[in-house]
Formats: C-alpha cells, sequence, structure tokens
C-alpha cells in the first residue's frame, strides 16, 4: 500500500513539473507547425510556465499597456467633458428659469400698474409720463420676450396693484 501511494505521488508530481512546463513552437521545411516542451533551433516561446522575474518589461505588453491607459485617459476625459457641460447646461437652464420668472413679475406689474415712477436721488418718487411709461412697458414686454419665449396673459380684471419703481439701471 506504501509503495502504490509513493508511486501515485511521484506520478502526481512529474504530471505538476510538466504542466509547468515551457511549450515551444515552430514551423517545419513543410510549412506545417509543431508544439513541444523542448527547444528546437528556430522555435518560439507560446506559454512559459515560470513566472517573469521583477522587473521584466515585454515590449509588446508595455504597448498594449499604453495604448489602454491612453484610451482610458481619452474615456475619463470625454466623460468629464461631458460631465462639466451636463452641469453648465444646468446652471444656464437654472438662470434663464430665475431670469424669465424675474422678467415675468416686472412686465405683469408694469402692465396692472396704473403709474410707474422712478425714485429719485433724494427718495422721493417721480412719476413717468405716459409716453415714457409706454415705452417702460415695451421694453418690460421685449424682455419677457427675449427671456421666455412667449408673453404671460395678464388679468385685467384684478386688482390694480401699488404703482410700480422703475429699477435704477434701466432709466429712461
Amino acid at each position: 500500500m506504501l509503495r502504490l501511494v509513493s508511486i501515485v505521488a511521484l506520478m502526481l508530481a512529474g504530471a505538476v513539473v510538466t504542466a509547468q512546463a515551457d511549450v515551444y513552437r515552430w514551423v517545419d521545411d513543410h510549412g506545417q507547425p509543431h508544439y513541444s516542451d523542448q527547444w528546437v533551433p528556430g522555435s518560439e516561446v507560446i506559454k512559459t510556465g515560470k513566472g517573469h522575474p521583477a522587473g521584466f518589461d515585454n515590449p509588446a505588453r508595455s504597448a498594449d499597456r499604453k495604448n489602454v491607459s491612453a484610451a482610458n485617459d481619452r474615456a475619463d476625459s470625454q466623460l468629464s467633458d461631458q460631465t462639466n457641460a451636463q452641469a453648465v447646461q444646468k446652471d444656464v437652464e437654472k438662470s434663464r428659469e430665475t431670469q424669465c420668472k424675474a422678467m415675468k413679475a416686472r412686465y405683469v406689474s408694469a402692465v396692472q400698474s396704473r403709474r410707474i415712477y422712478k425714485t429719485a436721488a433724494d427718495g422721493s418718487r417721480e412719476y413717468l409720463p405716459d409716453t415714457d411709461a409706454a415705452a417702460y412697458r415695451e421694453q418690460a414686454r421685449k424682455d419677457v420676450q427675449d427671456a421666455c419665449g412667449s408673453v404671460p396673459d395678464v388679468n385685467f380684471d384684478a386688482p390694480a396693484p401699488a404703482p410700480t419703481p422703475v429699477p435704477q439701471s434701466e432709466n429712461p
């Protein structure tokens, strides 16, 4: 029994050593490929059971790694650019919505108000003449059209709001 175990152990050890052997390939004079675990002049290693020593750098693998690394860098850059573009787009949309809302409020207030005024340097109100008030309302309408794409309907049956001040930066 012990002898049988020894023989089986030797066979397994031989199989393991053979499994880790190098495999060589070569082509004979007739163009037939041959494979062997023995080196033959002109043959090339197609599989090795040996690990590469530290610092071993196969030029083909190194080039492949560089190509993959460059492709990954390009993909990362494209994803980053897409993410940035989406963030900018969201910021622009939010800014447009805010601007549209402010322009609509200004327009509705200007149309519903009977009188429009600007604040003088001393804090007093100076009411605009009807022609200037009409120009202010028309400019508010154009601003809403530019910012929102459409002009809101105004309910003229609503109670009249308090007079509307002209923003200081848009004095006619």
